[in-house]
């Protein structure tokens, strides 16, 4: 259960994912609050919250993601490690900061000098506040995760075999283009970009809009393709928007690669029937991180 209380609403997502078939989202709620403390209490009665592992997310402004050269040290030494490698790229110090690692696989064809990982860092009182809204609540997180891994989960259903997949997410925080391969997340990038420009219905706000969409992306898919040049990329996925922008007719006539809308009702089992895309645009990452199933832990 994903769950999300900021400012004025509060969200849920109960997913379950399944080796075989689709996965299936039991239950969803989005409702406006007068503060998140209360309604968090109120979830946890109401939802049943003690029968399930339960998770949230960090917004984009409350960690930092960063690309490194993976030291070559043993597993158990890699945070360590790691945590000496970005002391200077980070906004706070080092010793302030709560960090987690995540991997990028490099399969044997891969033509890869050095292999590389991601660094999460968020501050540390970002984590104690949230662990405590919760706990203040009476709600145990299992897990506090990022947009990131959530749209890598959700682009995974759309792979295709031995190629990667691009899967673009925008909201009020900008872009989010993430690249999978083989269920794994290989590259993120995020962009300045106003979705209120791009839904404008000023075509001389709008359409300068997308093309600099296109812009960004193509040095991206120029990036990975000279990164991995054995890992082609199949096609580029529009995750679900608040309205129907063009952006997608763009895209498509702009990129030399195939450029897919996507439906998530194709790739969920829905409790109550299909959700309406505005539905999927803001539920979106909560429903990638409620398909969570790791179990590899660094």
């Amino acid at each position: 259960m994903v769950l999300n209380a900021r400012r004025e609403e509060f969200t849920a997502v109960h997913g379950e994912y399944l080796a075989a078939g689709k996965p299936l989202i039991h239950q969803f709620a989005v409702q406006a609050i007068d503060a998140p403390a209360p309604a968090l209490e109120r979830s946890k009665k109401d939802l049943g919250l003690d029968r399930y592992q339960c998770a949230t997310l960090l917004s984009p402004d409350e960690y930092q993601i960063v690309l490194v050269d993976r030291p070559n040290v043993p597993r158990e030494e890699l945070k360590t490690a790691i945590r000496w490698r970005i002391k200077d790229l980070l906004d706070q110090h080092v010793d302030d900061v709560t960090l987690d690692v995540l991997e990028i696989p490099v399969p044997e064809e891969a033509n890869v000098r050095s292999p590389m990982m991601y660094a999460i860092a968020a501050r540390n009182e970002v984590i104690q506040r949230r662990i405590g809204e919760y706990e203040s609540a009476g709600i145990a997180l299992s897990v506090i995760d990022i947009e990131e891994t959530a749209q890598r989960n959700v682009a995974a259903l759309f792979e295709e075999p031995e190629r990667a997949v691009a899967t673009l997410y925008l909201s009020e925080q900008g872009g989010l283009l993430t690249f999978n391969y083989r269920g794994e997340l290989y590259l993120a990038r995020r962009f300045e970009v106003s979705l209120q420009d791009i839904m404008s219905p000023e075509a001389t706000v709008r359409e300068p809009t997308h093309e600099r969409i296109v812009l960004e992306l193509q040095r991206s898919l120029d990036h990975f393709e000279r990164q991995f040049r054995s890992i082609p990329i199949g096609r580029l996925l529009l995750a679900p928007e608040p309205t129907e922008s063009g952006l997608l007719a763009t895209l498509a006539g702009g990129l030399g690669i195939k450029v897919q809308g996507i439906d998530l009702n194709d790739v969920l089992a829905v409790d109550g029937g299909p959700m309406a895309p505005r539905l999927q645009w803001r539920l979106f990452h909560q429903l990638g991180a409620a398909l969570r199933h790791e179990t590899r832990v660094l």
